[in-house]
Parts: C-alpha cells; structure tokens; sequence
C-alpha cells in the first residue's frame, strides 16, 4: 500500500516540483546573467498557454509518439518512487526517450531529423553510466530495489565517488545542459533552432514539457539514492547538484557532438568503471 501510495503521489505532485524546479531555473539562469527573470510560476504558465493552443502536427503518428513519451516517463517514475527494480525503472526511461526519438523522425524536417540523430547520440553517451551506477549501487547495498538502496545505512557516496561524479557528468546531458545540449535547448544559442522538438506546438509540445518536468525529479531521485544514509544531506546534495548544474549551462558553451561523446564514454564511463574495479577487488574482495 505504501508503494502504491508513492507512485500515486508521484504522478500529482512530481509535474508540479519539476515545474518549480524549472521556474527555479530560469530565475538563477536569469540573475547569473544579470537579469531579473520570469517569475517563478512561469513554467506553468507557459505550458498552459501551450494547452490552449490548436494541436498542429505534420503527421498523426506525432501524437501518439509523445504521449508514449509522456506515459512511459510517468511509469519510470512511478515505479522508482514506488521503490521498484532499479533496471526496470531505466529499462523504462530509455525507452521514453526512444518514443521522442521517433515522434522527431515522424516530423520529416531536417531541423526535427538532426536533432532525433543528435538525440540518439546523447542516448548512446549517457547509458552506459546509467547502467555502471545501478550496478555500482547494487554492490554497495547488495539490491536492485530503490526502496533498499534508499534506506541502507552504508554511504553509497564514500564508496562509490567515482561512480557519483561520472552520473552528475552525464546528468548535464540529461538536462541538456551546456556545454552538451546538442539535440535540444531551452535556450535560443541553438543552431538547430529547437532541434528535436522544432515540429511540435501547442498540446504536443506542452506533454514534452511536463514529461521533462517528470525526468527531472527522477534524475535528482537517482542522486538522492547516493546520500539516502542522511535524508537531510541527501537534499542538500540535491540542491548543490542542481545549482552546479544551472551553473555549468552558463557557464560554458555548447559543444560538438564528438565532446559529448568524449565525456560520457572517456570520462564518465572511465571513472565508474575504475571505480567499481577497485570497489570489488580492495573491498567486497576481502
């Protein structure tokens, strides 16, 4: 019952955090640009506006793709608060993100077609260490399960630092976050204009935004997962990782798509990888 209860919570309130943390978002980006920024509450005003607007798409199978998008997002989610296996709950989020992939390819524009291409290049970057951070997780708490893994006692963060800072680097692919948001941008310094989501508007495009709102909260749950020994930290090292994130993305700017590859597979990867190499052999060895 308690599952059940978290995933239903879930569904309600994680739109309305991920449309705060964007609003957020906006408002820190806009005061390290010297700005004073939309109010915070203007995610939401956005997306309602988009609610209100004719659903034009080039194909019909648009639609259907993003809704499975937007599904499929929701029931990632669901199933990690719920306290499900932590495979099947990124078995499910990579497979949303095939459905958006689709739905671009669907829109027969070269702008819509570059960015689903880029789109599957990020996939491929971001993945593996996706995969080493479960496992990583699974060494030190010894399950798959979310709700194990968030109420074990062991510091997963002291023992897997390399495994940490190789998620927080992909997470800024995630977030398509400068330097590596190369398949789509919520800002306007895209070559691509929109990129993967060029071809969509009104209804369309406001499922994108609130199924990226979902994401959000279950990528900063995968960090909470690192420090759940201390709930108290844990929410502070969201809120630092965020922070570093909205940061980096004015920080730096977009790189080529080879980078993004360099950083997910030569960097990320490396470190978990070392990293669960000497947690085996040094420690769970003995």
């Amino acid at each position: 019952m308690i599952s059940v209860l978290t995933a239903v919570l879930y569904l309600l309130l994680a739109p309305i955090a991920g449309g705060f943390i964007a609003g957020i978002d906006r408002k820190l980006t806009a005061r390290m640009q010297g700005r004073v920024g939309p109010p915070v509450l203007q995610p939401f005003y956005d997306v309602a506006k988009l609610f209100e607007k004719e659903d034009v798409t080039v194909t019909p199978s648009q639609n259907f793709y993003i809704l499975s998008y937007l599904v499929f997002m929701a029931v990632t989610g669901a199933i990690f608060f719920a306290g499900g296996d932590l495979l099947l709950v990124l078995f499910a989020f990579t497979l949303a993100h095939v459905f958006i992939v689709l739905g671009a390819y669907a829109a027969y524009s070269p702008y819509s077609y570059v960015g689903a291409e880029r789109e599957l290049i990020t996939l491929m970057a971001y993945e593996p260490m996706i995969i080493l951070t479960a496992v990583g997780l699974y060494l030190v708490t010894g399950s798959f399960y979310v709700s194990e893994i968030a109420a074990s006692e062991v510091p997963a963060a002291l023992y897997l630092p390399g495994v940490l800072i190789g998620f927080l680097t992909v997470l800024t692919i995630k977030l398509r976050k400068s330097p590596f948001d190369i398949s789509t941008s919520h800002h306007a310094h895209q070559e691509l204009v929109k990129g993967l989501t060029t071809e969509f508007s009104g209804p369309t495009l406001a499922k994108i935004e609130i199924a990226h709102w979902y994401e959000t909260v279950v990528l900063l749950g995968i960090v909470y997962l690192f420090f759940g020994f201390n709930p108290l930290l844990a929410l502070v090292a969201i809120a630092v990782t965020y922070f570093l994130e909205v940061f980096i993305d004015n920080t730096f700017s977009r790189m080529k798509w080879q980078w993004t590859m360099k950083e997910g597979w030569g960097v990320a990867v490396t470190l978990g990888f070392i990293n669960l190499a000497v947690l085996y052999y040094f420690y769970l060895g003995v």
